[in-house]
């Protein structure tokens, strides 16, 4: 069966990116299409396959600059020529399902979030933002929002990577959606044999919405190691906010995330995400996870069980927390927090979502008789 998978842009290796890898695995025949690549960031798994970019990655500073190109993106992809592909498979959190297929060729989208930028966070997005791209936003927000609508009527199947994402996709595009949570590679991480550690660990892009200055500056306060590790916009502006206990690693390999992870006390999960493959790549070495209580944590950490929830967004709810989980850290059994990752493990996520390509080929081969 000749595949076509479509990921929005290949810049560096976060969640969507292990989601990728893992479909990658499942279906080694793929083709690759996304907007914008930087061949020096992919993994060997994403490598080794053939990759096609829209005229998007032909464009000035599109590696670094590639959301500038947003209202250009969708038709990038409305020009790819996906006729000779027996399936699609549109791997979207920015702009990839908005591909034109043939009739008979089944589109099944696994959906990371809807655009943040065009709906939930799009005030954000903008108080952020220069202000040429903010006053271009400002005229091109809703043409962009009737074409993500209108696009997602080209998916034959949506599946979702949480029930929180569901709901959204029923909210935005009115459009029903399977769960599927992602995989998470349990096998690269060791659980440790007894609670305890040396550090508490903030790790992924460093981007304004996950909110890791609340770690930063809850530890700084408490005068307690953080370690935080990844790269991105905010680097700057989280150094200049740390104290002495806070040290920074940059960009890591895997192997160097399992062993800071290994030896934390608790990963620090301050921002509400869709979903959030890292606070199950911490429960996979038995790590506990203080998480904002909102969003995907919700689906990933058990409260008092996996990890501790604080309510609101602040530095002091979080230092609350971090003094609550130290008076409890001894009663947190990482053998129980290992069982609970692997009801997350790649074999869970590759035979979900290979059942549900199955349904919506048999749908539409029946609607096709």
């Amino acid at each position: 069966m000749r595949v076509a998978i479509v990921h929005y842009w290949l810049v560096n290796m976060g969640g969507g990116e292990k989601v990728l890898e893992s479909l990658c695995r499942l279906y080694p025949q793929a083709h690759i299409y996304t907007h914008v690549l930087d061949p020096h960031k992919l993994s060997p798994v994403i490598a080794e396959h053939p990759i096609h970019t829209t005229f998007i990655n032909k464009l000035p500073f599109s590696k670094k600059r590639y959301q500038s190109y947003l209202p250009l993106m969708p038709l990038a992809l409305e020009q790819l020529d996906l006729t000779s592909y027996d399936l699609v498979i549109s791997s979207e959190s920015g702009p990839a399902k908005g591909v034109i297929t043939r009739a008979d060729t089944p589109h099944i989208c696994y959906c990371h979030t809807p655009m943040r930028y065009l709906w939930d966070n799009w005030a954000e997005y903008l108080s952020t933002a220069g202000v040429l791209t903010r006053c271009g936003m400002r005229l091109l927000l809703p043409s962009l929002r009737r074409w993500d609508l209108a696009s997602s009527f080209r998916v034959d199947h949506f599946v979702a990577n949480s029930h929180n994402v569901a709901r959204r996709i029923r909210k935005h595009w009115r459009r029903d959606a399977a769960v599927v949570p992602p995989p998470v590679n349990t096998s690269s991480f060791t659980p440790k044999s007894s609670p305890g550690g040396e550090h508490y660990l903030c790790f992924g892009r460093l981007t304004a919405y996950k909110r890791v200055d609340l770690a930063v500056r809850a530890c700084t306060m408490l005068e307690k190691p953080l370690v935080v590790m990844g790269e991105g916009e905010e680097m700057d502006k989280l150094k200049a906010l740390a104290g002495p206990t806070v040290r920074f690693l940059g960009r890591v390999e895997d192997s160097q995330a399992a062993a800071a992870l290994a030896n934390s006390k608790a990963l620090l999960f301050p921002g509400e995400e869709d979903f959030g493959i890292v606070p199950l790549e911490a429960a996979a070495s038995g790590v506990p996870v203080l998480a904002y209580g909102r969003g995907g944590a919700l689906e990933t950490v058990r409260n008092h069980e996996t990890g501790l929830f604080f309510d609101q967004q602040t530095p002091e709810a979080l230092a609350t927390a971090i003094n609550e989980f130290e008076q409890c850290e001894m009663g947190f059994d990482p053998a129980l927090i290992r069982r609970h990752a692997e009801n997350f493990s790649e074999h869970h996520f590759q035979t979900r979502f290979a059942r549900e390509v199955d349904t919506a080929c048999r749908a539409m081969t029946m609607g096709q008789a």
